[in-house]
């Protein structure tokens, strides 16, 4: 039996799934075809992984994901991950790999680092025909977009911020007009991508998504421009999830990757399905802290999907609560409990969010074996056993799902408990701001909401078109629970500052700018991508986890 053959035989064993529904990709990873959800009633349990405000200390939510994962396989359980896939930005800018790390990671790791399967080309590439049709009717005047009010930017998967201003159409080869770049996880198509379930729902997702408006205010659709089929021929393998493994066999379904500070920051709703139908605990997670990610996992992913979490975890460092306590980073190596129970305000916060969804909450606290004591990890046990929330301490990045088995056994209790019927934060019926001050008093702790002249204006425009009463996506700094980077812990008595609206019809949700937060990163000084190689014998090396 080859190595192609092996990997496909293993993952249909472990899914119960026949093998005619893989389409290998390589001798270690596969596509799987959207069939395998057809006639397919089964729902495992679902628990959604998310985190405290992230620091530059880490928190390690997508490793204490694997980790959790492998730990249910280790008590007997099958399961199953449903995670996104890593932009190249970061990768070669400042974050690194996103794949787990250490006894908890996927593999192949650089692989799913680089390019994968193409999806995030696909996505790259539909989107940009859309960009080069859009420019060709205004060139040829064939559109009734009007040149100043095209909301369609280019996208690429690289962090560039060079491109984030950008004049198209000179020297006589198109309409001259101001336009920009966002990073590929931005693209509306991303969210699309991840959010649609069949082809029949691809397509009319894309047809829907507006591109501009014209002179009078009116809006333009991607339908118009006649392309929509061309975009669903690139986008169709794409759509299909994607099949690794874990570095301890657990399947997952890596697919999609839209960012959660400027975007809804889950992975695609069919690998989700595919995980729970085919595991009894499927592990999945959300960009991000749980203001960013889970809260828009919960309440534009479920809304739209019809899912909801069976549990919560919330990821938490020693470190990361150090951080949150005032401790500089180059200070965390130095035990300081009060430090930790100075953060823990942050952790308090979050838990607090959680509690609106009515869902058993875990909190994992991921260890950093060599530098947390058991005074600082005792700590975090004890403020939670304070709140009747659980908690336990996983080595998952140097034991794996070994060092998950608490975290797991826990899980599965909380999975057990009863559980009200599964609302959003907030209805339908509610108006774009009414609907960001929930969100914005609820989630982050802030004192109001503040629209700019600009941000009230575009709102306007979208309400004459029938386009404002859909959920809302708040573009934020993911670095501090108000608007503030600059703001850790647990800011109070701020304002989030609305400067901005974008429209994303297609996604089904409108998207709030907040801040100074934009949708194509910088590099650092010294990005990621300058310790990167090729060693003589084929291995990429050097690529931070």
């Amino acid at each position: 039996m080859n190595a192609e053959t092996s990997f496909i035989a293993g993952m249909a064993a472990k899914l119960g799934l026949s093998a005619r529904f893989f389409i290998p990709y390589g001798v270690d990873r596969a596509k799987v075809s959207l069939q395998a959800l057809e006639g397919c009633s089964r729902r495992g349990k679902l628990v959604l992984t998310s985190a405290v405000t992230p620091t530059p200390a880490g928190e390690g939510k997508t490793t204490v994901s694997i980790g959790l994962a492998q730990g249910l396989q280790a008590i007997g359980m099958r399961s199953a991950l449903a995670l996104r896939e890593p932009s190249m930005g970061p990768v070669f800018g400042r974050k690194g790999g996103a794949t787990g790390g250490g006894a908890s990671s996927l593999t192949p790791s650089e692989t799913i680092n680089l390019h994968f399967n193409g999806d995030f080309h696909a996505v790259t590439s539909a989107h940009n025909l859309l960009s080069a049709v859009v420019d060709n009717a205004l060139h040829f005047g064939s559109s009734r977009l009007d040149p100043t009010r095209v909301a369609w930017k280019r996208v690429i998967d690289m962090n560039d911020r060079a491109l984030r201003s950008v004049v198209v159409g000179l020297n006589g080869q198109g309409v001259p007009r101001e336009s920009s770049f966002d990073i590929t996880p931005a693209s509306e198509i991303m969210a699309v991508l991840c959010l649609a379930e069949s082809l029949a729902d691809l397509r009319a997702r894309l047809e829907r998504m507006v591109v501009g408006f014209t002179r009078d205010g009116e809006a333009v659709y991607a339908r118009e421009f006649g392309v929509s089929g061309a975009m669903l021929a690139i986008l169709k393998e794409a759509l299909m999830p994607n099949l690794v493994q874990s570095c301890e066999g657990v399947p997952a379904f890596v697919h999609g990757g839209p960012f959660a500070n400027i975007a809804h920051g889950c992975n695609s709703v069919l690998a989700t399905k595919m995980a729970m139908a085919f595991s009894d605990y499927a592990v999945t997670e959300a960009g991000f802290a749980f203001d960013l990610g889970a809260e828009k996992f919960l309440d534009i992913k479920c809304r739209q999907a019809g899912i909801s979490p069976d549990v919560i975890v919330i990821v938490a460092t020693v470190r990361a609560l150090k951080m949150h306590g005032g401790v500089a980073k180059d200070a965390l190596d130095a035990p300081d409990v009060e430090a930790v129970r100075r953060g823990l305000d942050n952790l308090e916060a979050h838990l607090e969010s959680a509690a609106l969804f009515r869902r058993p909450v875990v909190v994992a606290v991921n260890l950093f074996a060599s530098q947390d004591t058991e005074e600082e990890t005792a700590a975090i046990r004890e403020f939670c056993a304070a709140r009747g929330v659980r908690c336990a301490v996983a080595d998952v990045f140097g034991r794996g799902g070994a060092g998950a088995v608490e975290l797991a056994r826990l899980v599965v209790e909380a999975s057990h408990e009863a559980a009200p019927p599964f609302s959003c934060l907030y209805g339908d019926s509610l108006s774009a701001e009414e609907k960001l001050s929930v969100v914005a008093s609820k989630i982050y702790g802030a004192s109001g909401v503040v629209l700019t002249p600009a941000a009230r204006r575009k709102l306007a425009l979208f309400e004459r078109n029938g386009l404002a009463g859909l959920p809302v996506c708040v573009a934020k700094t993911q670095n501090s629970l108000s608007d503030d980077p600059a703001l850790a812990g647990r800011p109070r008595g701020f304002t989030i500052t609305v400067r901005d609206f974008e429209i994303a019809n297609g996604a089904g949700y409108l998207v709030a700018l907040t801040g100074a937060i934009l949708r194509m990163p910088a590099l650092p000084r010294i990005p990621a991508a300058c310790s990167i190689d090729v060693a003589p014998d084929g291995r990429v090396i050097g690529m931070k986890g």
